[in-house]
This record gives C-alpha cells, structure tokens and sequence, in this order.
C-alpha cells in the first residue's frame, strides 16, 4: 500500500497538475500568472511558464514576442512561425504570448533583440540565468 501511496505522490508532483497545485513563484516572488491561453503556452501547454525535470529547455521566461526575436529564434534553427498541426502548434507572430527558454532569450538579449518579459508571468526559476535587473 505504501508503495502504491508513494507512487501517486510522485505522479502529482511531476504532472503539470501538479506543478499548479505547488503555487509556483514568478521572478518578483509572488505567485505565478498565467502567461497566455491563445495560443496555449507553457512547457506543459498549461498557459503557465511552469518548469520541472522534464523541461531540458527551461520554457520559463514570458514574452511578449516581436518580428526581430521570431526572425532571430528562426536563424538559431528553431521556427517559432510555421505552424505545425501535427504538433497542435498555431505557429507565432508579432504581439503573441510565449514561454521562452531561459538561455535562448538571454542568447537575444545579447543580441540586442530580446522581448519584452512579463515579470509577474516568469517563473522564479529564471532567476537562476539572469539577476532580476537584467530582466527589462
């Protein structure tokens, strides 16, 4: 029975669900907002920038895309345009809401081309990547 108990446990801790029922923080320290629903954004396409072992890319920063990211994401090899129904992806455009990779959003702000960050929609986990000054 303990057996069975420890594996529910452990489901909920590493399904989406159950990262939303943990109250994650975002970079001010203060509970996580959604970042977008149309379209669905998210690691686990939840609209939040939730993050866990499953994550490799770290999809925790929320931007506010533009023209100059999208074009510069796309010279890195990652289409964020085309859209992909095999997938359930709409494709991105100028003005959409989106869970970046940390490093791939700290690779444009160096680059000068970096978007805008929703700071109440980012996970604290980023934070790891970029002090909270560096951010905006």
């Amino acid at each position: 029975m303990l057996k069975v108990w420890m594996c529910a446990f452990a489901l909920l801790l590493l399904s989406p669900e159950g990262y939303t029922m943990k109250k994650a923080k975002n970079v001010l320290g203060t509970e996580l907002k959604k970042c977008c629903d149309s379209p669905k954004t998210g690691f686990y396409r939840d609209g939040f920038c939730h993050t866990g072992p499953e994550d490799h890319g770290t999809h925790v920063a929320c931007a506010t895309l533009t023209k100059e990211f999208l074009e510069f994401t796309l010279s890195r090899g990652n289409d964020l345009m085309t859209p992909r129904p095999e997938w359930n992806f709409p494709g991105l455009k100028s003005g959409d809401k989106w869970c970046l990779c940390a490093l791939r959003w700290l690779e444009a702000k160096k680059a000068g081309v970096a978007p805008k960050l929703d700071l109440e929609a980012t996970h604290e986990k980023m934070l790891e990547f970029a002090k909270l000054d560096e951010l905006n």
